[in-house]
This record gives structure tokens, sequence and C-alpha cells, in this order.
């Protein structure tokens, strides 16, 4: 009876090792996203504005991912080098095999995927309007400098300012700046009496200001990389050019919101047209304010940058949520093409179908002091703003 029920529990451990072998748990599905940002180099404080967001993203929604799929991030440092950062894009590539490219703040890797047929979402910076015509392969949802230099130069000419100057650092964001100004400021009726181009890298602002003041324009449209805003702030404070009656104005990168402690009450008053304000009164500005509050409390100040990190992550995790996870190149930038989020922190958002980049308001803001802390409040909106560059240069 004994060998009867032992060879009874043989063989029912016997199937239930058949079943376990017959049937595997099922395999996951791991999407792998190659992020290319500047975490060292000049402009290594934006990059690190936009990974907070990144990682507040995953942290805040990676529970909404479809069952037994994953996303996985190699992050990858170009040191704000353009070479270092089109060789790290072919290596995602080639080695990795990533399915989707993202991120950047400068580095020209559009090329690279119009070869690969992969997928590269601008979420971070990049703001040259003629990167989507690269490649098939591009779609943006962070800003163009024309979609914010246009119409702060229309402004300015509207204010009755008949003269302007143009200070902006060379490189290819600031001749977009530059340009873009200009173009707003003279279809306004204004006209630009001088212009310079300033060194991206440890630049003294000083001369630079001094050639400003010596000018004696209407008003001056200053372009820096947000990392450099307090010094060039600093150099105009010095120089006085606000005291001599020239007008200051630009796109939010000169008062990005995480350094108004540093540049002080020296910009009250200052107006410039942007995408993002801390300040602004939206619910889901409300709502991503509170989780950066909970993952970083005051030490850190969310900025433009760091929204629209937060935007690309939002567009990349519903590509994932609509395909569980399994794309090719052409499904993915079907899917980008037009996409929406009515519930960005700054507002309405979209991709455009044709040109593949952002449209997006842009906001004319002064900064103000509100309970004793600056903050640059929108006192008008643009609505749904195209990129003017494609406008004004159709694609033949």
């Amino acid at each position: 009876m004994a060998c009867r029920r032992s060879a009874a529990l043989s063989v029912a451990w016997a199937l239930a090792l058949s079943a376990l072998i017959v049937m595997p748990a099922a395999a996951q599905t791991v999407v792998k996203i190659g992020l290319i940002s500047s975490y060292t180099g000049f402009v290594a404080q934006a990059s690190d504005q936009a990974q907070k967001a990144i990682d507040l993203y995953v942290k805040e929604h990676e529970k909404d991912l479809p069952p037994d799929v994953k996303i996985e991030i190699l992050r990858r440092d170009d040191t704000a080098t353009p070479e270092v950062g089109k060789r790290l894009a072919q290596e995602l590539i080639t080695r990795e095999h990533v399915q989707l490219l993202t991120g950047v703040v400068l580095s020209p890797i559009a090329p690279l995927t119009a070869e690969a047929k992969v997928p590269f979402l601008i979420s971070i910076a990049a703001g040259g309007s003629a990167i989507p015509r690269i490649s098939p392969y591009v779609a943006r949802v962070s800003f163009t400098l024309w979609q914010q230099g246009y119409p702060i130069g229309k402004w300015a000419a509207e204010k009755g300012w008949k003269t302007g100057y143009t200070a902006v650092s060379d490189f290819i964001p600031g001749h977009d700046s530059e340009a873009s100004f200009t173009k707003g400021f003279t279809d306004g009726g204004g006209a630009i009496v001088g212009s310079v181009r300033m060194p991206t890298q440890s630049p003294d602002f000083v001369p630079f200001m001094q050639r400003i003041r010596d000018a004696k324009p209407d008003v001056v449209f200053l372009w820096i990389p947000s990392t450099q805003a307090t010094a060039l702030m600093k150099a105009a404070r010095d120089l006085q050019l606000r005291e001599a009656g020239i007008h200051l104005t630009s796109a939010q990168d000169l008062l990005p919101d995480e350094q108004l402690p540093a540049i002080g009450d020296m910009a009250l008053g200052l107006i410039t047209a942007g995408t993002y304000s801390t300040a602004a009164e939206r619910p889901a500005n409300t709502a991503f304010l509170a989780a950066w509050q909970r993952a970083y409390g005051d030490a850190v100040i969310p900025d433009f940058l760091s929204v629209n990190a937060w935007d690309g992550m939002t567009a990349i995790y519903d590509l994932v949520k609509a395909t569980k996870g399994k794309f090719t190149a052409d499904e993915a930038m079907t899917f980008f093409k037009g996409w929406k989020n009515p519930d960005s922190p700054r507002g309405p958002i979209m991709i455009d179908p044709d040109t593949r980049d952002i449209v997006q308001n842009v906001y004319i803001r002064r900064l103000d002091k509100v309970e004793g802390k600056l903050a640059n409040i929108e006192i008008a909106t643009i609505p749904a703003v195209k990129d003017p560059w494609k406008e004004f240069n159709p694609a033949k």
C-alpha cells in the first residue's frame, strides 16, 4: 500500500514538473530607449533639469505600462560636444539596437536617424527650426527658437521701440534666435542697428554689453543658453543698460525659473516670450509641481526644460501603451505625427503631422514678485503657435 502511495506521489510530481516546463512564464517585452544629453559641459545644468523630470515621470508612471512591458533607458553623456553625440547615437543604434532615441540639448544626431531609420523624439531643447527636415524620423516636443523670438520681436515693435540690437550666443540656436527676433521686429516696423555674437563657452559678457550701451538702441534682444542667464544679467546690470534707457527682452532662456533667485530684483518688469512658467495657474501644472515637490522639495526649481522632458516621456509612454511595446520605426513616427496632450503643464500641445514639430501656446511673461518671490507671470497668450520659420520657408 505504501508503495502505491509513493508511486502516485511520484507521478503527481512528474506531472507538475512537466506542466512547469510546458507552460513558461510570459516573456517580457523590453523597449530600449537611447537617451542622449549633456550631463557634463557648458550646458550640464540644462541636462540636470531635464533628467530630474525624466526620473520623476518614470517613478510616477511606470505602473501605467501594459503588463509584461518594460522601458529600459540607456543614458549617454555627449559632454556638449557634437562629435561625441554623433558617436554615441551610432553606438546606441548599432550596438544596443535601441528602438528610439530621445533627449538632446545640442547634439546634431538627426542625419543618423535617416540612415538607420530609427525614430528620434527631441524632448529637451535642440530648438533649431530646420532639424525635422533633416530626417523623416525626427519629431519634436520641446520648442523652436522661432516660436519665441518672432513673437517677442513683433511685441517690441508694437511697444513703439524703433531701434533694436541683438546679442546672441554664436551657435545655431543663437543664430535662430537672432534671425527670428530680427524678422519679428522689422515686420513690425522697427530697425536693427547692430548685432553681436558671443562665445558659447566661458564668455565674458561685459565687453558685449558695453557695445550695446554705446549703440544706444531702444531695445536689445539677448539670447544665451539658459545656464548662462545669471552671468549675462549681472553684466547687463554692471553696465547699467536699463538705467541708460535700453530695454531688455528675450526668449525664456534669459529668465529661467530656477535662476530667478540668483538673478534677483534687477530683472523686475522684464518681458520675455516663453512656453512655460512655474507661476502658471493650470491644473496640470499644479499637479506637476506637487509631484516635483514630493520628489525634490525646495532644493530644485523646475523650468521649461524640465517640462519639455516630462512631455517627451508622456509621448513615449503613450506610444508604448498604444502598441504594447511592439512597434516599427514607421509605426512610431505615424503615432507621433498628430500626437496630442491637452494636459501638459505648459498648456495644450501637439505634434504637427505635416512638419513633425511642436505646436504650443507661447506666453508673453512679465517678471513680477508674488508673495515675495520672483515669478514669470503670463500676461498674454498666443495660442497654438506653429514654427514660424517653416511658414516663412515652406518645404520645396
